[in-house]
């Protein structure tokens, strides 16, 4: 039979609150921690997570929700984010629901009942698939990347619109005009942003957007090919485009290779994510880079300062464009990777 907490009482001469506050993370002084830890050692206890999770309505586990495992910008994010939590003492349940909003709702059920103490989710669209249930329950939500309607949660999120008008402007300032756009699917989140900017950055031109320029991919390899062929085909005018998502960027570039047409003699590309890709491709690619670590960095911070009660704070919901309720909690800046696939006109 395993050690006791009244084992470690009788060998150290300490009370049984004493043992209980530094097993919880509680502050107990120098010389008891010591008399503890000498003690969990010589008596090889461990702690009932179990029991613990009983007594304490806490189970430090957490709860991710992705769109897919297999994606590069979210796999770093919950990399850098599960070290973090971790280094907190809180596990991890991970599900990948393949941007299936079926699957996404059957993944939040699923860690829901698994009692996990917080959840972190990069949502598929704007379907509340149960997240309700965990805001009722008084368990933090953080959003990554996207934010829903009518889920009032801290968000982490990037300046997509930004990142798109600046891309967008970059090509304008190599004097290109017919300038095509790979969008991603209406009702995500970072799709309807980057659209924004990328018209925000046509019409401050003193331009209109105009629709045959603009092809909607799905956030795939396959998508990002489809769409680039039917610009092409749409468009044998277009001198450049700007895609928004690194998939689709992977699959457009695969296209632009089988359509024969050379970068960026033919066509000037700036594309999304993904530095080893860019400097891969020939010539190398101009990109939009997102802050993955901060992101990770941002996401975990939040929702420990939930879960251990140093963010008590009210704030107030906002409001963005789409009329869409949500704390934002951080909204952080993109990057450029300047390479050689932009040609001037000027």
């Amino acid at each position: 039979m395993g050690a006791t907490m009244k084992d470690i009482a009788k060998r150290t001469g300490l009370g049984l609150a004493t043992i209980s506050s530094y097993l919880n993370g509680g502050n107990v002084r120098e010389k008891n921690r010591i008399k503890i830890e000498e003690a969990i050692e010589e008596l090889h206890f461990e702690v009932n997570e179990v029991a613990r999770g009983l007594k304490t309505n806490r189970t430090k586990t957490i709860g991710i929700v992705i769109p897919e495992l297999n994606n590069i910008f979210f796999a770093e994010i919950i990399t850098g984010a599960e070290d973090i939590l971790r280094s907190h003492g809180y596990a991890t349940m991970i599900c990948d629901c393949r941007s299936d909003a079926q699957r996404e709702k059957e993944a939040v059920e699923f860690l829901y009942h698994r009692r996990v103490d917080g959840l972190i989710v990069m949502p598929t669209g704007t379907s509340d698939s149960g997240f309700q249930k965990f805001i009722r329950a008084g368990k933090p939500i953080v959003m990554i990347d996207r934010k829903m309607r009518d889920i009032a949660c801290d968000c982490i999120l990037v300046d997509n619109e930004g990142a798109a008008e600046d891309a967008v402007n970059r090509l304008i300032r190599a004097g290109h005009r017919n300038i095509g756009l790979i969008a991603g699917p209406e009702d995500v989140y970072t799709a309807r942003e980057r659209q924004r900017g990328y018209e925000k950055a046509i019409q401050a031109n003193g331009s209109s957007t105009v629709d045959s320029l603009i092809a909607r991919g799905n956030y795939t390899i396959a998508g990002g090919a489809a769409a680039m062929r039917r610009l092409c085909e749409s468009n044998p005018d277009m001198t450049a485009v700007f895609i928004s998502n690194y998939e689709m960027t992977v699959g457009a570039m695969m296209e632009i290779n089988d359509l024969g047409i050379r970068v960026p003699d033919d066509l000037s590309v700036i594309g999304f994510d993904n530095i080893d890709f860019a400097k891969a491709y020939a010539p190398r690619l101009s990109i939009v880079t997102q802050p993955t670590a901060q992101i990770a960095q941002a996401a975990a911070d939040t929702l420990i300062q939930k879960l251990e009660g140093k963010d008590n704070t009210e704030k107030p919901a906002e409001q963005d464009a789409d009329g869409e309720s949500t704390t934002v909690t951080v909204t952080l800046k993109t990057g450029f990777a300047e390479g050689r696939s932009v040609k001037s006109l000027n």
